[in-house]
Parts: C-alpha cells; sequence; structure tokens
C-alpha cells in the first residue's frame, strides 16, 4: 500500500509586473500553510519523500509545512510547475520505492484532475466535494494498493480524507 498526499499551494499574491512562477503567498497562505503543516503531524500523516514544484508560491507552502514535519527534505521536480494530471503523474512514478508516503505540493487544475483519475473508492461526500473545489492549501489524502509508485493507476485508489484551511480554522474555532 502506498500513500499520496496532494497539497495544492496556499494562497498567493497577484503583484502586477511578477512572473507567475515568482508569485509569493500573500497573508491568507502564509496563515493557512502553517495549518495544514500542524494538521499532517497531528495526524500522523509524515511522507517518506516530498516533490515540490519550482514556483515561490509551492516553495514557500512547503517552507511553512515542514515547520511541523522536522527532518524531512524535499525534491524540487520542475516538471510539475502548473503540470497536467498525466505529468504529475508521471513525476509520481518517479518517486523512489523506498518511500511509502509521498507528498506532492503543486498546483491545479493538475493536483485535482490526478486525484480524481486516481480514486475509486472512499467517501461519497468527500470525493464530491474534491470534485467540487480543492482550493488553495487544500490537501487530498489517497491510500494506493501498488508495491511500487510506478504501480499507481486510474481509479486504484481510495480517498482516505480530504481537507481545507477552512475547515480546519472552522473546527478549531468550535
Amino acid at each position: 500500500m502506498r500513500r499520496l498526499i496532494l497539497l495544492r499551494h496556499a494562497k498567493s499574491d497577484w503583484q502586477d509586473g511578477v512572473a507567475d512562477i515568482d508569485r509569493p503567498l500573500n497573508e491568507r497562505g502564509r496563515t493557512a500553510a502553517p495549518r495544514m503543516g500542524a494538521y499532517l503531524s497531528a495526524e500522523k500523516l509524515v511522507p517518506d519523500h516530498v516533490f515540490v514544484s519550482p514556483a515561490r508560491r509551492t516553495q514557500e507552502t512547503w517552507e511553512l509545512v515542514r515547520r511541523s514535519l522536522p527532518g524531512i527534505e524535499a525534491e524540487t521536480v520542475p516538471m510539475i510547475y502548473e503540470a497536467s494530471a498525466s505529468r504529475i503523474l508521471d513525476a509520481v512514478h518517479s518517486a523512489p520505492d523506498d518511500a511509502t508516503c509521498l507528498l506532492v505540493i503543486g498546483h491545479n487544475p493538475g493536483l485535482q484532475e490526478l486525484a480524481l483519475q486516481l480514486i475509486g473508492e472512499g467517501s461519497a461526500p468527500l470525493r464530491s466535494k474534491l470534485r467540487e473545489k480543492f482550493p488553495t492549501a487544500g490537501l487530498a489524502v489517497i491510500d494506493v494498493p501498488a508495491d511500487r509508485w510506478s504501480g499507481l493507476g486510474r481509479a486504484g485508489g481510495r480517498l482516505e480524507r480530504f481537507a481545507t484551511p477552512r475547515e480546519l480554522a472552522d473546527n478549531a474555532t468550535r
């Protein structure tokens, strides 16, 4: 069994004259990313390996998430920048087989499309919510029955959970 965690970058800023790849996180993103890191740590969703897009907003998301996951290093993977689901899956297929839990920090629509392609089972309400929207800093956890990362295929996975920063904030205030 393998566990794939897909994390969309936190909310970014749209500054005039700044190239897309260089866009930083905005204030909301700098709040959401550590919240998601704390969630990963508290829920024992600790990756063995991390792939991060080279975009500034994904790199900043990882830097804020990793504060809750000490000792884990990330690999910058250029091919997942603004990539389609199939390109992200190609990257996942290249993950080291000694890693049983892989975290991918990237972009939409590719992450959402990949999640929807991989999941065949799991809570119907969660799958519906994921189909509707994969918000910034949203996190999908997909368990897949595969011995190697290269064995991941369509509709073989189970959506274990789907969490958003807004839900976590709402639950914290209750």
